[in-house]
């Protein structure tokens, strides 16, 4: 008597319910009765199965109280253990951070331009650059002037004064 009353409760409850939430709550049991009928003795869960509960949590506030195969906590594992996949995956991924290194090419012709002309400082150099077409920063050609080869005659010359 009273299973048939509840019954009967549950059919006008369906009544006014919406649409959309008695579609969904169809989808979750029609989903749990595909897994049960499979031919195991305790049937797993596949990808498709645990990424029907995944998008059942984000679009379906009621999911919590339909699962029979799996409790609530489980599905919640699985988005978590998706989004730490998820942002390993990302954090892999190096990408070339600040401005690209300058090529030999360049290299090259700023120390020949600052052995070549001594009296020439970094700021002059820059601009010589960019008339050729070059981008570099005046801060990277002061860096490279730096590791420039030195004439020592300047330093013969400056030794040969300091002496007298």
């Amino acid at each position: 008597m009273f299973a048939i009353f509840k019954l009967c409760l549950g059919t006008i409850a369906r009544v006014f319910c919406d649409r959309r939430r008695l579609l969904l709550a169809n989808l979750a049991l029609r989903q749990q009765l595909a897994l049960f009928k499979r031919r195991n003795a305790r049937p797993r869960l596949n990808a498709l199965d645990k990424l029907f509960w995944l998008a059942a949590q984000r679009i379906w506030s009621g999911w919590k109280n339909s699962p029979i195969a799996v409790t609530p906590e489980t599905v919640v594992g699985w988005h978590r253990a998706g989004f730490r996949f998820y942002w390993k995956v990302i954090s892999r991924v190096r990408k070339s951070v600040g401005r690209t290194g300058v090529s030999k090419q360049v290299r090259d012709l700023i120390l020949r331009m600052a052995a070549e002309n001594p009296t020439w400082g970094a700021p002059r150099i820059y601009r010589e650059l960019l008339l050729l077409g070059f981008d570099v920063s005046e801060r990277t050609i002061s860096r490279w002037m730096r590791k420039a080869p030195r004439d020592p005659e300047p330093g013969r010359r400056w030794l040969a004064f300091a002496s007298l």
